[in-house]
């Protein structure tokens, strides 16, 4: 038996609108579960309760789906390609309907969420919601202590100013440096940028985690599905 969840949340996961739009149309009295009208606070299981909204049945909310990539360089992180170039769903065998979650540039490697659930997608790349991403850095030049200081106080971008970043320095001599960067947003290729303007070049760039997950056990170019238990902390991140 599947487990009881918030109706507005089964109303969103099914397609209804926002999760305030679902909210919305509880309390206006649309929502009726097993013939009551619905209230707000009320849970249900899609497998075993009928929810109809304006008279029309709810379809059951689709089976959800999560697995971890260790991405390759060289793979473009999106479903399909114009230009042909390979993708990272070329390396999941899976059938559902999946996507990735966020990007990872072309020639950045390491953990990528791909799943069919986009309202956890939503809620783990959108800035708002603050979902730490942490990244091996390997650059080319020196960092100075204003530089160091300058990517944990924020850089200035072209859109915009930064947020603090977590910033441990592994190593910096002889004109090499190597960075553990964890950040909260998602720019455009936001820490080669951030680095490029401290005067680094990188070299290599890897997301070694995000949010309660890590690539332990994960091969480059591999994938598996996520455990029970790292299912249950990004659920309970979506329910922070």
């Amino acid at each position: 038996m599947s487990p009881e969840e918030r109706l507005q949340k089964v109303m969103a996961a099914a397609g209804l609108g926002s999760r305030r739009r679902c909210e919305a149309a509880i309390e206006s009295g649309r929502v009726r579960v097993n013939g009551r009208t619905a209230e707000l606070g009320d849970r249900v299981d899609v497998e075993r309760d009928r929810v109809t909204v304006d008279g029309i049945p709810l379809e059951p909310q689709q089976e959800k789906k999560y697995f971890l990539l260790n991405k390759p360089p060289g793979y473009i992180t999106t479903l399909k390609d114009t230009r042909g170039r390979p993708t990272v769903m070329e390396l999941i065998e899976e059938k559902e309907r999946l996507f990735p979650v966020g990007r990872l540039d072309r020639d950045t490697r390491g953990l990528l969420l791909v799943t069919n659930d986009g309202y956890l997608a939503h809620k783990l790349m959108h800035p708002s919601h603050g979902i730490e991403k942490t990244y091996m850095v390997e650059a080319s030049g020196a960092l100075t202590p204003g530089g160091l200081a300058a990517l944990r106080k924020g850089i200035m971008l072209e859109e915009g100013k930064t947020a603090p970043a977590k910033v441990k320095v592994i190593f910096n001599r002889g004109g090499r440096c190597v960075l553990e960067v964890a950040i909260r947003e998602g720019k455009k290729r936001q820490v080669r940028r951030m680095c490029a303007v401290v005067g680094l070049e990188i070299q290599d760039l890897v997301r070694t985690r995000l949010g309660p997950l890590d690539l332990k056990g994960v091969e480059e170019g591999s994938y598996r599905a996520l455990t029970p238990n790292e299912t249950k902390d990004l659920l309970e991140l979506e329910e922070e």
